[in-house]
Parts: structure tokens; sequence; C-alpha cells
């Protein structure tokens, strides 16, 4: 794109330079031509004047008068009928310039100088000219290599925006570029990340709902169908049991519904380095921490690794982060480590604590509620964090009011997660 513009103002700036330095070329070439025969003409005239005088006091042709208006290096020539041709100045080359002028007693004054000057000095001049031509495209050049990376640049911001979007990055970005049709894509991206961020919590708030009704209502169908099968009546069992093998094969057909929904919503997540990951986001939060005097602390093993997109793991560390800014205190410190609990082989746990006073007991148990907020803000951004967390078959927890404690579990990649990936073996005793 970049490229693009530059060879477009370029190309625009060079049209413009030919098409006012050719005429401006040409123009002063033949002005310059013009001056010169004219300062000769008037010479001419001159001459012609003072020997019509002569000739008219009755006196004979004399060339003294009139030297000094021969130009240097030109030659006078009168030519008259019944009289000898009088003669001034230096032998001249085929190429001269020359004026001629008649005076009385049918003669005629023939003055001559050589071109080689008028020549040199319109070459001067066309040079001139092609210096300011060039002098324009190099400063339309200048102008288009500015203008080119102040368009490109925030072009190529947008497409990494748009990137992060569909990789499931749904933080607002409130970078401006000074550029209205820009501005409004950038408006129209938040604007989609935002209703995105909302349909990816209601499909999981809708996805728990019905798994939640439906295996209700299967174990409720399953427990009363489960007498009957041992009921005295042959038929009455074995019609329980074909309904009750319905009941279960109906509630396998919930857990492979279930699993493909959590798939497809996991659809872009990949084995992640966290330390290479965390060290991105820490490195990208940092200096907003020094500008309030804290600190931000990151504590990861070099290769630790978990299952998640990367997009989506940013927004809820930015969610988390940004709540330690505006609602805690002291030092926040990021950590990453392998589970604690008996399945600890298959889990990651990514922590964000700060040293603030905590969360009240009467709140905690809504943090994440969408639109609950107990100091006043949108109560958006734990929701859309706990959905995300989700969306990537992860766990968001509040594991600890005081102080404030949040807890990301991921899953452990497996083998089976990326295709083409080979990942070491671990060994175990025999």
């Amino acid at each position: 794109m970049r490229r693009r513009i530059l060879l477009a103002i370029l190309l625009a700036v060079a049209v413009t330079g030919a098409a006012l330095g050719v005429p401006l070329g040409i123009t002063t070439w033949l002005l310059v031509e013009n001056l010169t025969r004219e300062d000769l003409a008037s010479s001419a005239q001159r001459i012609a004047a003072i020997f019509d005088d002569q000739l008219a006091d009755g006196r004979s042709l004399d060339l003294g008068p009139v030297r000094a208006a021969v130009p240097k290096n030109g030659n006078l020539t009168v030519v008259r009928q019944d009289a000898p041709s009088l003669w001034y100045g230096r032998e001249l080359g085929p190429d001269v310039i020359v004026e001629t002028v008649p005076i009385a007693q049918n003669g005629t004054v023939r003055l001559a100088i050589p071109a080689e000057p008028m020549r040199t000095q319109q070459t001067q001049v066309a040079a001139a000219v092609l210096s300011l031509v060039v002098l324009s495209v190099g400063t339309g050049t200048v102008v288009a290599t500015v203008t080119a990376r102040r368009l490109a640049q925030p072009l190529r911001h947008v497409a990494d925006r748009a990137a992060r979007l569909g990789g499931g990055d749904f933080r607002p970005d409130q970078r401006r570029y000074e550029v209205a049709e820009l501005d409004m894509v950038a408006d129209a991206l938040d604007a989609s990340a935002t209703a995105l961020a909302q349909l990816v919590q209601r499909e999981r708030q809708l996805v728990g709902d019905v798994s939640h009704q439906l295996r209700s209502r299967l174990t409720a169908l399953q427990l009363r169908l489960e007498p009957l099968t041992t009921h005295h009546d042959s038929e009455v069992t074995e019609s329980a049991c074909a309904a009750q093998e319905q009941a279960d094969r109906l509630a396998a057909v919930l857990d492979e519904l279930l699993a493909a929904a959590r798939a497809a919503s996991e659809v872009c997540a990949e084995p992640v380095d966290l330390s290479e990951l965390l060290s991105e986001v820490v490195d990208e939060w940092r200096q907003l921490f020094r500008r309030r005097n804290r600190t931000l602390r990151l504590k990861v093993a070099e290769g630790l690794r978990a299952r998640a997109t990367p997009g989506r793991l940013k927004e809820i560390l930015g969610v988390l982060l940004d709540n330690s800014i505006k609602h805690g205190s002291g030092p926040v410190t990021v950590t990453a480590r392998r589970g604690d609990n008996d399945n600890s082989d298959n889990t990651v746990v990514v922590q964000v604590q700060d040293a603030g006073t905590g969360i009240p007991d009467d709140l905690a148990a809504h943090v994440f509620e969408r639109g609950f907020s107990g100091v006043g803000s949108t109560g958006v951004g734990l929701a859309l964090a706990r959905a995300l967390a989700e969306a990537d078959g992860g766990r968001l927890e509040l594991s600890v009011r005081r102080p404030a404690t949040f807890s990301l579990f991921l899953r452990v990649p497996r083998p089976s997660d990326v295709a083409g990936v080979s990942w070491p073996v671990e060994r175990v005793p025999r």
C-alpha cells in the first residue's frame, strides 16, 4: 500500500513537472533569442540613424562615430549602390545572427554577431529550468514519502487490529489517526469488537443453560426409568430398558454436541509459550504502571505452555491488569505455574495479584456478573474475560479476595491439539 501511494504521488509530481517544465523551457529558450535579436536590431537602427544624418549633410560615410555601437566580436557591413562597401569588425563563422536596416540612397546596414554566446545563454537558462523541475520532483518525492508513511502506518495498524479481532482480541483500541476515514474504520472495529464480545458471552451462557437444563431433564427421566427396569412384569421391564437405553443414547448425543460446541469455540486455540506471551503483555503494560509509580512483576518458568488463543489470552490479561490499575494498589504480580490439584499435569494457572485492600465479601460473588460494578465502572470487563476464558476451554476465578487474586486455569496442550507438531513424550516408569 505504501508503495502504491508513493508511486501515485510521484507520478502526479512527474507529470506536473513535465507539463510545466517543457513549456517553460521552450519559452525561456525563445525569450533569450528574441532579447538577443532585439538588442542587435536596436544597435543596427542607431548605426543607420547616424549614417542617415551623415548623408543628409552631404558628407561621406564615416565609420568612426558608429564603432561604439558595434557589439563586441561582431562586424558591420554597409552596402550602397554606386559606392564601395564599408566593413568594420572581425571575421565570423557560418553560425551568426544578422539584423539588416535600410539607410538613405538605397543602402543597407548589416550588423552580425556570433550565435555561440546566445546558445550558451540558452543552454544555461534551460539547465536552470531543468534544475527547477528536478528540485520540484525531489521536493515532491520527500512529501510523497512522508505522506505515504503517514497513510501506510495507520492502514497497517488497522489491518493488525482487524487480524487481532479475528483472533479473539476484543480489546477496544483508543488510537486514532487524524484521518476521518481511518478513524471511522477504527470506530467500526471497536463497535464490532464489543458486539463480538457480547456474542461470545451470550453463546457461552446459552450453551451452559441448555446443557444444564437438558442434563437435569435427562437425569430425572433416568431416575424414573431405573425402578421400572426391575418391575415384575417382563413387558414393562423390556420397555423400561429400551427407554433407559434411548435416554443413555440421548445423553451421549448431548455430550457430543457440547463437545462439538466447545471444539468450535476453541478452533483458534493453539499451544502458546506462556513465558514469551506473558513477557510481551507485561512489557506492554509496565510503562503504564510506571506512570502511576507502581511496579509490574512477572514470574513464569521458561517453556511453560498452555492451550489458548493468543488474542483472547491477551484480552483476558488486559482486563485483569486494567482492573489492577483502576481498583488496586501497590505492586502487581503476574505468575504462571502448573496447577496444584490432582490434575496439575493437565492444568496451567495464570494469576494476577495486586497489594490493594481486596474485594469486599458482599461483592465477591458478583464480580463476574455483566453490568455489576461496585466502583462505578461499566461492569463488562470481568464478564467478558470469563467468557473468553471459557471460549478457550479454560476457567477464570476469583481465588483470593484479599489481596485480590484472579486465577486463570488453562489446559496443557496435547500432541493432538496441533497437527504436525511433535511434543516430547514424558517418560513414565514401567
